[in-house]
């Protein structure tokens, strides 16, 4: 099918393409790739790597995508503002510093190249035990986190990058990591759309671009089937909060899904359930993914209807063209002010 490419998103090995990814990306009309720190040695490095990458012939422009939430969670590290922890900032209950956090990060990012930040983390910190969001959180309860959220996708979005909404229906009040395990959330519905579903729901008023459905096990929602994998969560995001925008999973090799399912049974669940691109940090697992949805048995409109949905939103949303030049904003004086604020 033309175009199948689209629905993944792969990470790459090095701070330079290899010839073999080259021909992946170009060939198979990958949509997209995500870095990591093994990706990065300095901004120059990071912005050659991705001219690298746009300068590939596709028919559609990639999305060039990170992690970098602040705190401990940020892939590029040399010369690009090391802002505290969500959760720390909110303390000052301030949110216009979000917006300006927001801003420079948005700045930083896009000056480089990179169009799609990972960010924010829409999760509630409802569980002190819960390690693996934590401080990533903006806040413990949805109507002190919520505000901050917004303005921190307000600023993101006005420097021209794209923001997600993680890690719906809400990873905070869970004790497993789902990079280990399958994370079981026993709440009822009815309290997750009271707590948990607000900090989404404000994403969406702020004009969030997309959403990174968690691989979590929710009793209420599936007792089966992980909200990445299942289409009643899916349904849930797109009927009940109304939100339109591309989904993409969590990493397809967390052990939360690896441990369970075969590559392929995975992916095509995923896509089934309504996922609308497939994210793998290597790209041998990207390419069996991409080679198992060459062959799958399911209603090709399902496939074609996810890929006319990304195609349409890069024409509307990745039409800027990358800096010629890295001009990063200054985050010293907002660093300087939030260190002076937490004393």
């Amino acid at each position: 099918m033309k175009d199948l490419g689209q629905l993944i998103i792969t990470g790459i090995k090095g701070t330079e393409l290899s010839e073999s990814e080259k021909d992946f990306l170009e060939k198979e009309k990958i949509g997209g790739v995500i870095l990591f720190s093994k990706n990065f040695s300095d901004p120059n490095q990071l912005k050659k790597l991705i001219d690298q990458i746009n300068a590939l012939k596709t028919d559609h422009p990639f999305f060039i995508s990170v992690d970098h939430e602040g705190g401990r969670v940020i892939r590029f590290k040399k010369d690009f503002t090391q802002f505290p922890s969500m959760f720390k900032v909110s303390q000052l209950n301030d949110p216009e510093i979000f917006y300006k956090i927001g801003r420079i990060m948005g700045a930083e990012l896009y000056s480089c190249g990179i169009n799609l930040n990972f960010a924010p983390c829409c999760d509630l910190f409802t569980n002190p035990k819960n390690e693996v969001i934590g401080d990533r959180a903006f806040g413990s309860k949805p109507e002190e986190a919520t505000p901050f959220i917004k303005k921190f996708i307000e600023g993101i979005k006005k420097e021209g990058v794209l923001t997600c909404a993680k890690h719906f229906p809400g990873h905070g009040d869970t004790l497993e990591d789902s990079h280990f395990d399958l994370p079981r959330i026993i709440n009822p519905l009815e309290v997750l759309r009271k707590r948990e579903f607000i900090p989404f729901k404000g994403a969406i008023a702020s004009g969030v671009d997309t959403f990174m459905m968690g691989h979590l096990l929710v009793d209420e929602i599936d007792q089966k089937l992980p909200c990445s994998l299942s289409k009643k969560a899916h349904d849930i995001l797109r009927n009940e909060l109304n939100f339109q925008g591309l989904i993409f999973t969590d990493d397809m090799q967390m052990d939360a899904i690896k441990k369970r399912y075969s590559v392929e049974e995975a992916a095509e669940l995923a896509v089934s359930a309504g996922e609308n691109c497939l994210v793998y940090r290597d790209l041998d697992f990207a390419k069996e993914a991409l080679n198992s949805l060459k062959t799958s048995r399911m209603p090709k409109i399902i496939l074609s209807d996810s890929i006319l949905k990304i195609i349409e939103f890069k024409k509307k949303n990745l039409n800027k063209k990358v800096p010629a030049e890295i001009s990063f904003h200054k985050g010293e004086n907002l660093l300087s002010d939030l260190k002076n604020r937490f004393v």
